[in-house]
């Protein structure tokens, strides 16, 4: 051995066993079972090496485990020359316990230090003669070894052997059940973990729901602290509404016959605060018939997502239904004051053939207008035909209009029938109607006076019936004034105006176009999404929408196509990558939640001619009560006009 065993005396700790005055071998082993008898672990190795030592009358004795690699050992019980010594762990090259590692009793009566000269213990502790046998499993592997060494020769009687061997079984019994009770407590410690830090809720509970034991997971859920966890009943959690109680009875009468059943969602209340959390419920009985093992994963976003995305459905299909019974507008969505002012107007005007100019901003959805104006005429079964008159190069756009004859210009290689020849019986939409040039004007001006025009190039003279419906972007008062726009055609044009509402002052109807956004993008790419993040749509109804329902429509799209679950996301970096500043004007620096709140308000309390309280005031537009919307108007610093604080 390599390694210090501890300073022993130079007696020889007992009668030698070669001298024939030993105990008998009934006196030996009776000694040997009566000191290890009620012992266990470290206290039995610690009785056997004593008591072998005494009843063989050897100077030393020792019981050692192998390590992994069977290169080392490490001892677990050292007795020599009287006493219990300090634990050593040494290599086993070059020892005679090499061999009994390897499997075999190893027996060296005399001589041992000749026999092993690479063991500079054997002389230092002038030890003659070694006795060890292997410690071996069940399964035949080798545990360790038990091993006594004496100053002088050792008799090798084959009954003193046997005895021997008898308590090194036992004694590799002990460490066999040491080794399995060390692999099983690091397997619950293990488990343990797990089940402490497991990501899904787990309980443990008797089949009258009764709490066990809970993991972490589970109190979060349920809003326990530790201290509770052995006094809760799990079903007193339960919502008492008719669907769950007509879910859990089932599952708990299955628990009680040793079934398992199918998962359950279920409604509960957190002990902590009593707030309502959904989970997803599974249970497993145990062998015992009197506990099982539930597991609960907390579904509450998902159910609260979902019943928004519902109820933003079923609100929205009242709102088509509603809109749609009233004046047959189907491709609108909204359900706000200015949106139904819009299509009551469109009611209005549609059964006639006036001429119709429709005002907004770009994205407004003017085209939609225009469309449902066609839609409710009495025209609906002819063609609606659509010229967005700043798409096209000045010189083309008569051409367009009214057609042209073969060779009338340069490119005319071929006749032409124009737009207004197409909508005969029908309607024509001319978008951004502003940009028409003044010459252009003095045709469309005819053509809406005489109901008549000829093509580019032809002294042929065309008769129509058409509808025209225009739209524009721009003031064209002021384009009158600056003499870009032909105040007699303005007024022809503008016989009905119908002003579209930018979607900043459609609140309301900004979660139902996303809505609506993302269910038609969704289907066209294959992706399933089932509903909209309760914080996106807050995002969403604090932007100020400067590109409107079609800066919607685009940023939705966008947002569908990087969507990585069922549940659309959209934060403010995504929001203000798309927004694009008013032409030749510079970008403004994207507004906070504060500022587009602020403004909001402001813009509330403009329309509300700055009242406060009753049915016409800002607080009931805003939802908010009176007193909450002077303490955010102080926040924001908002004040009349006129007041001087």
């Amino acid at each position: 051995m390599d390694e210090r065993t501890g300073n022993a005396s130079s007696s020889t700790g007992g009668a030698s066993s070669t001298d024939g005055a030993g105990p008998s071998d009934e006196a030996l082993l009776a000694r040997i079972l009566a000191g290890t008898a009620r012992a266990t672990g470290e206290e039995f190795f610690r009785s056997v090496v004593r008591n072998l030592a005494v009843a063989v009358g050897s100077a030393y004795a020792f019981l050692a485990e192998v390590e992994p690699a069977h290169t080392r050992v490490r001892s677990l019980a050292l007795w020599g020359r009287g006493r219990f010594l300090d634990n050593v762990g040494y290599d086993l090259r070059g020892t005679p316990c090499e061999d009994v590692i390897r499997g075999v009793m190893c027996h060296h009566p005399r001589d041992v230090q000749r026999k092993f000269p690479d063991d500079p213990m054997l002389v230092e502790l002038a030890v003659e003669s070694y006795l060890g046998v292997p410690l071996l499993d069940a399964q035949g592997q080798v545990l360790g070894h038990l091993a006594v060494l004496d100053t002088r020769p050792m008799s090798d009687e084959p009954r003193r052997l046997s005895i021997f061997q008898i308590f090194a079984a036992r004694a590799a019994a002990e460490l066999e059940r040491l080794r399995l009770q060390r692999a099983q407590a690091e397997s619950e410690r293990r488990f343990r973990d797990l089940f402490d830090e497991a990501p899904i809720g787990y309980v443990y509970e008797d089949t009258q729901t009764r709490f066990v034991s809970a993991n972490r997971a589970a109190m979060q859920i349920l809003g326990l602290r530790p201290d509770q966890v052995a006094n809760t009943v799990g079903r007193t959690l339960v919502a008492q509404t008719p669907e769950n109680l007509g879910r859990l009875a089932p599952s708990l009468a299955a628990e009680q016959a040793g079934r398992e059943l199918a998962s359950i969602e279920l409604e509960l209340r957190r002990v902590s605060d009593g707030k309502p959390v959904w989970v997803q419920r599974w249970s497993r009985p145990e062998p015992d018939g009197k506990h099982t093992r539930t597991m609960i994963v907390d579904i509450t976003d998902r159910v609260l997502a979902q019943r928004e995305r519902n109820h933003l459905r079923q609100q929205n299909v009242y709102l088509r239904e509603e809109i749609a019974s009233e004046h047959n507008f189907d491709e609108i969505v909204g359900g706000s004051l200015q949106m139904r002012t819009v299509l009551d107007k469109v009611a209005q005007v549609a059964a006639t053939d006036s001429t119709v100019l429709i005002v907004g901003e770009t994205g407004t959805g003017k085209e939609l207008i225009a469309r449902a104006l066609h839609a409710a005429s009495r025209r609906k079964d002819k063609p609606l035909i659509k010229l967005n008159c700043a798409a096209l190069p000045t010189g083309l756009i008569e051409s367009e209009l009214f057609g042209h004859e073969k060779g009338a210009f340069t490119g005319a290689v071929e006749k032409r029938v124009g737009r207004f020849a197409l909508a005969d019986g029908g309607t024509i939409f001319l978008d951004e109607i502003g940009d028409v040039p003044l010459d252009v004007q003095v045709r469309l001006l005819r053509v809406l006076q005489e109901r008549e025009f000829e093509p580019v190039g032809s002294a042929r003279t065309v008769e129509v019936d058409v509808r025209v419906v225009a739209a524009t972007n721009r003031d064209l008062r002021q384009a009158v004034e600056e003499g870009t726009f032909r105040r007699d055609l303005y007024y022809r044009l503008a016989v009905f105006p119908i002003e579209v509402p930018p979607l900043r002052e459609r609140h309301g109807d900004i979660g139902l176009l996303a809505n609506w956004f993302v269910s038609r993008c969704a289907a066209r790419m294959g992706k399933a999404i089932d509903a909209i993040d309760p914080a996106t749509t807050r995002l969403l109804e604090q932007y100020p929408w400067p590109g409107n329902i079609r800066e919607l429509q685009n940023l939705v799209e966008r947002a569908v196509i990087l969507a990585k679950d069922r549940t659309l996301r959209i934060d403010a970096t995504l929001l203000h990558a798309g927004a694009a500043p008013a032409s030749g004007q510079p970008a403004a620096p994207p507004r906070t939640a504060a500022e587009n709140e602020r403004q909001h308000i402001l813009q509330v309390l403009d329309r509300a001619r700055w009242r406060i309280e009753g049915e016409a005031g800002a607080a009931k537009a805003l939802g908010l009560h009176p007193n909450t919307l002077r303490s955010r108007m102080k926040r924001f610093g908002i004040a009349r006009p006129h007041d001087p604080s």
